[in-house]
């Protein structure tokens, strides 16, 4: 079943690159006592992803931070070391973006929000949304009724939410 509003997010361990190579952090270390966007998508390296998605909320760093939000959270289900390249490669670690991989998709699945499209060689991927949380809950959750399209989700509609 799908998270909404007001619900509080499962406890989950995403990867992250560190100084020694992959290493796993909790959502909950993440959130706790902090506002923060977390905005998932089905893929590294993709073209609405790269293009428009994670794009948009580099745009809007500065504009969500004066709002409150104190770090914006990319979630994908990819490792550590392909999050890692699409940071370096779209400049979203530069620009402040935590990019964090949930490689077996289990975040993705607790919140409802996993899928399959075998004509495009994606499996076990999640849709398309991004959501304010507050201490662990959250606040506002806009998500895209087609994978392909970034428009509820991005930076500017989530700036506008909130």
């Amino acid at each position: 079943m799908k998270v909404k509003s007001n619900d509080k997010l499962p406890e989950a361990s995403l990867m992250q690159m560190g100084e020694a190579g992959p290493e796993s952090i909790s959502l909950s270390s993440l959130t706790k006592g902090r506002k923060v966007v977390i905005f998932g998508l089905p893929g590294a390296f993709t073209g609405t992803c790269s293009t428009e998605h994670v794009p948009s909320f580099m745009r809007n760093f500065d504009a969500l931070a004066v709002k409150g939000i104190e770090d914006i959270i990319c979630v994908s289900v990819n490792d550590a070391f392909v999050m890692q390249a699409w940071a370096k490669d779209t400049g979203a670690d530069k620009a402040g973006l935590k990019m964090l991989g949930d490689p077996l998709s289990a975040f993705t699945k607790a919140i409802g929000f996993d899928f399959d499209a075998p004509d495009f060689g994606l499996m076990g991927r999640s849709l398309r949304y991004a959501m304010v949380v507050d201490d662990g809950k959250i606040t506002v959750l806009q998500a895209e009724e087609n994978p392909g399209v970034c428009g509820v989700s991005g930076g500017e509609a989530i700036l506008e939410a909130i």
